[in-house]
């Protein structure tokens, strides 16, 4: 909203009001927003949890302190969720088309887990939601994220090959699956794939203090310089990638991303005061897949989000290796001491702090790894 007013304000003739043009500008305010409004919301937000009595529900896995965590607050995703928006909405161009889909994903997979987590806590059902439920409501939203991302992209290819000349940095999903004249039927459930795959994957890592928030604050940054690059048409022209027009405002909502998960850390670093639960760990993977969709980055996601997919991997990996042992010899066998990943070392008596340091460190270095294979390549 205030960049309509500034721009308002620059047309008027206003010394300085045109800086809001610039996004680098817009980026770095989101990124301090977010953190100031994370870091003061977050702590009144808890002592209110605190006082509805919004705590954890631990299960004993045997995992060393694990039963200290028990009556936490959880649902802390809220405050995720509005460092998030409220700083996008402040900053960001409401009327870019992607824009409002990063708005969608982040209520949308939010209010799934929120309803998880209520049922949780007030409801006693440990369970919480029902998986079939879950995995229809992320359908739908990954429909709708395919459908319009890929009709913008489309939009876009179309006025740039009226005014510029093509080249193969302005293509569409329709020319990149060769000799496809209906590519959408391939490309939605690849969209809708991914889209609840790393929802699930990030969901699946919030299981350590600090671990979803940390790692996904990395996530971030490596997703908002790709955001960049692929926003700018002289970068990307010069990096050999895709060209995305006017994707340069996923900029703005990734640093909020990141301002948003920073100061949750504060009060989600070991030990934990708070949780951000499945409402926050869902809105954070809504909100990453949507960004690597919309920049058309997804299949460098396995890369970047290696740590999400060797979590989401380990579970898949142990109930498979599992149901298979059983059914071939009558005994279940196990890969891992526990999955996901990193209950597999707290197995073997790793501190939890230097578990989630060390993921954090992996991720550091996918993201660099990222970053280098986009020019290599």
């Amino acid at each position: 909203m205030l960049y309509y007013l500034f721009e308002h304000l620059d047309k008027l003739g206003y010394a300085g009001a045109g800086v809001f043009k610039y996004i680098s500008f817009r980026a770095v305010l989101a990124g301090i927003s977010s953190l100031l409004i994370s870091l003061i919301a977050g702590k009144r937000i808890i002592e209110w949890l605190q006082k509805q009595q919004i705590g954890e529900t631990i299960r004993d896995l045997g995992l060393e302190g694990q039963m200290q965590k028990k009556g936490t607050p959880t649902m802390g995703g809220i405050i995720i969720i509005l460092s998030i928006l409220l700083p996008t909405f402040l900053f960001a161009k409401l009327s870019n088309p992607y824009v409002i889909v990063m708005i969608v994903s982040t209520i949308w997979m939010g209010a799934i887990g929120l309803i998880d987590d209520y049922i949780k806590v007030f409801k006693k059902d440990k369970e919480g939601m029902k998986a079939k439920t879950k995995l229809i409501g992320q359908l739908m939203l990954g429909v709708i994220i395919a459908l319009t991302i890929d009709y913008t992209h489309s939009i876009n290819h179309l006025e740039l090959t009226t005014n510029l000349p093509i080249t193969k940095h302005y293509l569409s999903y329709s020319e990149l699956i060769p000799g496809a004249h209906n590519a959408w039927i391939i490309y939605v459930p690849v969209i809708i794939f991914i889209s609840m795959a790393v929802t699930n994957a990030v969901n699946l890592t919030d299981g350590i203090d600090g671990l979803a928030a940390g790692t996904t604050a990395i996530v971030g940054v490596g997703l908002g310089i790709l955001a960049y690059a692929s926003g700018n048409i002289k970068v990307a022209e010069y990096l050999n990638i895709i060209y995305v027009p006017n994707s340069g405002e996923v900029v703005i909502f990734m640093s909020a991303v990141i301002g948003a998960c920073l100061g949750f850390l504060w009060y989600n670093g070991y030990p934990a005061q708070v949780f951000m639960g499945d409402t926050g760990s869902m809105a954070l993977g809504g909100a990453i897949a949507a960004v690597a969709i919309i920049i058309k980055m997804e299949l460098l996601l396995p890369i970047l989000c290696g740590v999400f997919l060797a979590e989401s991997g380990s579970v898949i990996l142990q109930v498979g290796y599992f149901k298979y042992t059983k059914k071939r010899f009558g005994e279940g066998k196990r890969i891992f001491l526990m999955s996901p990943l990193h209950h597999h070392f707290q197995k073997k008596n790793i501190p939890e702090s230097k578990i989630t340091i060390r993921f954090w460190l992996v991720t550091i270095i996918l993201v660099l790894a990222t970053i280098a294979l986009i020019k290599l390549r």
